[in-house]
């Protein structure tokens, strides 16, 4: 909205030497306003989530969630996933990662030896991908335990999808140590304690907390299917 703002500034600036603002001839004025429909219009749609570049997987995203985790599924946390991770563009690329679910290359080869029914790791197709994602959130879900909410619990998982398991473990273990810290809650307890360099740390902190509270709720509402995770 900024830019719309700006553009009409600087719409009227150009014009303000011949015209006062009172004066300007109704052409001018139907200009102006057909410039702030179309910059509107094109700020709705860029801003709409989930992004249209999601609506072809979402099925997908359902079929394979549910293959794996049963009913209900957390299909839209899924889909908010991969929004945070790669905004569902399947060339995304990172220094480290790729594809729609952004995989290290040691990851997907971990993928493909765990699970034997993916195929060979392929982590730019977003079939493969998606059905990768969805298998190593399980896993990492199933591996934390003694936690107060599934919130809790879910948050711990993304960390761990973020930046590795073992570090989650070692973060539970510091937040132990610090007397002060309840290691079953992620929100305010485990979250305040790592080792990590602090940029890691800022952004695996900043990873569930998009995921969840950002981009989970317009997915549940768009119909993507699952629980509501944090209320």
């Amino acid at each position: 909205m900024e830019l719309i703002a700006l553009v009409i500034a600087q719409f009227y600036g150009l014009l303000r030497p011949r015209y006062p603002w009172g004066a300007l001839p109704v052409w001018l004025v139907a200009v102006a306003l057909g410039l702030v429909a179309v910059l509107v219009a094109h700020h709705a749609h860029a801003a709409a989530i989930p992004p249209q570049t999601a609506t072809p997987w979402e099925r997908t995203v359902i079929r394979e969630g549910r293959a794996v985790w049963g009913l209900p599924s957390p299909s839209a946390l899924f889909g908010a996933q991969i929004q945070q991770e790669s905004s569902w563009r399947p060339a995304a690329h990172s220094p480290y990662a790729g594809g729609l679910a952004q995989f290290t290359a040691d990851t997907a080869q971990d993928m493909a030896r765990w699970y034997p029914e993916l195929g060979p790791a392929d982590p730019y197709n977003p079939h493969w991908a998606i059905r990768a994602l969805v298998r190593y959130d399980h896993r990492l879900y199933t591996g934390i335990a003694r936690t107060a909410s599934d919130c809790d619990r879910w948050a711990m998982t993304l960390s761990a999808y973020n930046g590795g398991a073992g570090w989650v473990s070692r973060d539970r273990k510091f937040c132990a140590a610090a007397g002060d810290c309840n290691v079953s809650r992620w929100w305010h307890d485990v979250a305040r304690y790592s080792q990590r360099a602090a940029a890691a740390k800022a952004e695996n902190r900043a990873y569930p907390e998009h995921i969840l509270h950002r981009w989970h709720p317009p997915y549940l509402a768009a119909g993507w299917g699952g629980p509501e995770v944090c209320a």
